[in-house]
């Protein structure tokens, strides 16, 4: 039965948005990028200031720090009791960087316009906790307390791969303890339908070489009888992709009747169009008897994200003694990189253009895919808070990126239901310039928090032990 006063607390939450937005504005000015050393004290600071704002609502609340690590806020309100359910929040209060990108406001001021927040972090991922302390500080300025044990985990490294995550785990495994997880840092289809992320990714890094000289050769002198090295890369490059640029190698077999079920997804032309910031004049990649969720969540796709081909800086008529790309391959959900990396190689080494000698090197940036079958109470239960405060339940969706904690979670807590959502929609911009969070989607998350702490509060059955 639901909690009689959850509507008021509902209505709580929607009264104190704006207070919701100032307090989430303040958090935004902290630039707190991990990737950079020299905002490596902002982050400490941001998740000082995050602990103490979590005692002050009456949870108990520590900044857990490890060598050679940033700090990981943990809190908990065990004040339901131990017939209540525990349900452990995730999020991270680190940012991608903004150096050099094109933002038309300052990207550490929050800045509200046409119905958006702008500022990094925005969405990716602060909005997505923050919704959670709005929920909670509404059930206690109500009710006086929650309708479930609740735990939180706010990373400070999520944006460098969460590299010392494991750590955090083992150092401290009383705060991972939980019931059902809520991991925060997901997308939606649109702001009007609510996404529950249940597929990833993973990633490999691929360094491809060709070599065919001991120096230089002038190429008026040698041109015809001497290889390029240059031109063979992006020969062998070629040979790996179709040609709208998509594998030809590694592609999957997906289920039938999801297959069929993601046409419905709405990711028009339109959408990908404006979400992609795809130019005029350019269009979506044709979709040949795959829909676009099909491609962008359940199949590889192969990236050239940097070479050393010449550049203007550097011409000169030469024919190079080497040449490299290196290679971001997103590896679909149930395949191995290493079945990928083996085909990726036998093609690339295959009679190489020009004979020249070609190897393939696995970089050390591998990312897990991921692949989950939601089902049992936890999700039926976050489908009814979501229908109340979206209209509607949940649809699955996927991520074509890779997002490391959620495979680490989903290796150490699989047997947990993993409830994976967030305050993004294909207009973020999540790590590019001018991110965003649609106010709105804000807003209806809080209100789903607020019903999905009663909902799971309800379950006695989730209890472990």
């Amino acid at each position: 039965m639901p909690h009689p006063q959850t509507a008021a607390v509902a209505q709580a939450a929607e009264q104190a948005f704006a207070q919701t937005v100032s307090l989430l504005s303040e958090y935004l000015t902290f630039p707190a990028i991990s990737c950079d050393p020299e905002h490596s004290e902002d982050v400490r600071r941001l998740a000082r200031r995050v602990c103490e704002d979590l005692g002050a609502l009456g949870m108990e609340a520590s900044v857990c720090e490890l060598p050679q690590a940033l700090p990981m806020v943990v809190a908990s309100d065990m004040s339901a009791g131990p017939d209540k359910p525990t349900v452990l929040i995730y999020g991270h209060l680190d940012l991608q960087p903004v150096k050099g990108e094109p933002w038309l406001t300052d990207p550490h001021v929050a800045v509200e316009k046409d119905g958006r927040l702008y500022a990094r972090g925005s969405a990716d991922d602060m909005g997505g906790w923050v919704s959670h302390l709005a929920a909670m500080t509404a059930w206690k300025q109500v009710t006086g307390g929650l309708p479930c044990n609740i735990k939180l985990v706010i990373e400070g490294e999520e944006e460098i791969g969460s590299p010392n995550l494991v750590r955090f785990m083992d150092a401290f495994p009383e705060a991972f303890v939980a019931d059902v997880m809520v991991l925060t840092d997901c997308e939606n289809p649109s702001t009007e339908i609510p996404g529950l992320t249940v597929s990833l990714r993973g990633l490999c890094e691929l360094e491809l070489v060709c070599e065919a000289l001991d120096a230089d050769g002038h190429s008026g002198l040698w041109g015809n009888m001497v290889p390029d090295v240059s031109l063979a890369l992006c020969k062998l490059i070629a040979r790996l992709v179709d040609e709208d640029g998509r594998p030809v190698i590694g592609l999957q077999q997906v289920d039938p009747q999801w297959a069929k079920d993601s046409w419905d997804i709405p990711l028009s032309e339109a959408v990908i169009q404006e979400g992609a910031h795809i130019i005029e004049g350019v269009t979506p990649l044709p979709s040949r008897g795959r829909s676009p969720a099909e491609w962008m969540w359940r199949q590889p796709a192969i990236t050239v994200v940097a070479t050393t081909l010449p550049t203007a800086a550097f011409k000169k008529n030469a024919l190079r003694t080497r040449a490299s790309a290196t290679l971001s391959v997103r590896v679909a959900p149930g395949q191995t990189p290493e079945a990928l990396v083996s085909e990726i190689e036998r093609v690339v080494t295959r009679d190489p253009p020009g004979g020249v000698k070609v190897r393939l090197e696995r970089n050390d940036r591998d990312g897990s895919s991921w692949l989950y079958q939601p089902s049992g109470p936890a999700f039926e239960a976050a489908d009814r808070a979501y229908e109340r405060a979206w209209g509607r339940r949940m649809l699955q969706v996927g991520v074509g990126g890779s997002i490391p904690f959620v495979a680490i979670f989903g290796e150490r807590f699989g047997d947990l239901p993993l409830i994976l959502n967030g305050v993004m929609d294909p207009n973020t911009t999540a790590h590019g310039p001018n991110e965003s969070m649609h106010l709105g989607v804000f807003r209806k998350a809080i209100v789903a928090n607020v019903w999905l702490y009663d909902e799971l509060g309800a379950l006695r059955e989730l209890r472990r032990g």
